[in-house]
């Protein structure tokens, strides 16, 4: 099982427009983020993606993406959802409807703003065609099981996902203790890292060292970071075995 990053900024993405600070001035280019969204290969040459940011056209090209077979939604802010009218070309692609799934506010959202993107397939092609499944339990995906794992994000409920030995968290404020334990044996964690201060819908440096100590995966890499955070210079502050994620990585838990 293969996971690659397709984005791992923060909602403002870096550089920030109008910033030129060193992190946005930067000639490295583990320091360019895309907004938050990552997609797993499984051995069986199925594609889950995780979130349609608005940037995914720009990261599908990137890593020169093919196809998608499903969507997992961690929830629905714009930074992690509106991107979803570029699935249109996967679809046309594929000459399939992609199934989504997320949690009932989540599915009732998109329902709601992006109605016109849940048809069922036909002769015509020149719209997404998709269709939202809602989840609140483990459940089998492409003979993947996959975990919600409940987060919250500010006062919100969202959802982390696990799937095999890699789990993914974005955007989190705070892990409850019985997803704590769903979250054990891990090889791959990717971590909320919003920035070095503290913020009310996100954990951040600190709060996130002290979860990946808590979780113990062999390998934690840190994602939707602000511009706050420049790669080399944090990179030196992190204890062994967690990494500072950036765009296109790909990290592989067999």
């Amino acid at each position: 099982m293969q996971l690659t990053m397709l984005g791992v900024g923060s909602s403002a993405g870096t550089p920030m427009i109008g910033c030129k600070c060193p992190t946005c001035a930067s000639t490295d280019p583990r320091n360019n983020r895309t907004r938050c969204s990552s997609i797993i290969h499984l051995e069986n040459g199925k594609s889950i993606l995780i979130d349609t940011g608005p940037d995914l056209r720009q990261q599908a090209l990137r890593e020169k993406l093919n196809s998608i077979d499903a969507v997992l939604y961690t929830h629905t802010h714009a930074d992690h959802l509106h991107g979803i009218d570029d699935l249109r070309a996967f679809c046309q692609i594929q000459r399939t409807q992609i199934p989504l799934y997320g949690s009932h506010d989540a599915m009732q959202h998109i329902a709601d703003k992006f109605g016109y993107t849940l048809r069922e397939p036909s002769n015509f092609w020149d719209l997404p065609v998709l269709k939202t499944h809602i989840i609140s339990a483990p459940f089998q995906l492409f003979e993947q099981t996959v975990i919600p794992i409940p987060l919250k994000h500010g006062n919100s409920d969202i959802y982390g996902y696990r799937i095999g030995d890699i789990a993914y968290l974005t955007d989190v404020s705070s892990i409850p203790e019985a997803s704590l334990a769903l979250l054990q044996g891990l090889k791959v964690l990717l971590l909320d890292c919003l920035r070095y201060t503290t913020h009310y819908t996100h954990i951040n440096l600190e709060q996130s060292l002290h979860y990946a100590s808590l979780i113990q995966a062999d390998s934690t890499y840190l994602i939707h970071m602000t511009h706050e955070l420049e790669f080399a210079a944090l990179s030196e502050r992190l204890p062994k075995n967690v990494f500072v994620g950036y765009d296109g990585l790909k990290v592989f838990a067999d």
